[in-house]
């Protein structure tokens, strides 16, 4: 049997690989619009509501195993990694099938969502493997380094699931 340093090594090249191409698949997706498709505009508040939803289970996940509950820290953090996913595919398929909407803020309020959309995007790509790392340390129950790798993977993904969620709110009253 492997020991849980050679698991974890076996692991860092799916790491590596999801970690590009998530991204790459995404930002090519992004530009791919299905022809007479009909627009998924149901699908925006859904996603921003799994962003809340996922913030919400990443602090109950966190309190969770600080009070010693391990079966359901695993659980919720599993949900979490779920719901992310979800996220995923429903903001890939809703820009496959609508046009991007242009931010209609001025002034300070304009500079201001666009640090907390640009911020939020280069988190959430920076997160990916944060997480896989994170969760693979925890399956193969190398827990000391699991919690030192936790303690910046919590407040990263925490920031891009309650800033989808501000992202969202700012940008609805502009959408068609």
């Amino acid at each position: 049997m492997n020991s849980p340093a050679v698991t974890e090594k076996k692991y860092n090249r799916w790491i590596l690989v999801l970690s590009i191409a998530i991204p790459v698949v995404v930002a090519l997706l992004f530009g791919v619009k299905i022809p007479n498709a009909e627009p998924l505009t149901f699908l925006p508040p859904i996603y921003a509501g799994i962003n809340g939803l996922t913030a919400v289970l990443l602090v109950v996940a966190v309190v969770a195993i600080k009070n010693g509950n391990r079966n359901l820290h695993e659980n919720l953090m599993k949900t979490c990694i779920g719901l992310s996913v979800a996220f995923l595919v429903m903001y890939v398929a809703y820009h496959m099938t609508s046009d991007s909407t242009p931010y209609g803020g001025e002034g300070v309020i304009r500079y201001v969502y666009y640090f907390i959309l640009i911020s939020h995007i280069l988190l959430s790509i920076g997160v990916i493997p944060l997480v896989l790392i994170t969760f693979v340390r925890a399956l193969t129950e190398r827990f000391d380094r699991h919690r030192k790798i936790a303690r910046i993977t919590f407040p990263v993904w925490l920031y891009v699931a309650v800033t989808g969620v501000v992202v969202y709110l700012m940008i609805s009253p502009y959408y068609a």
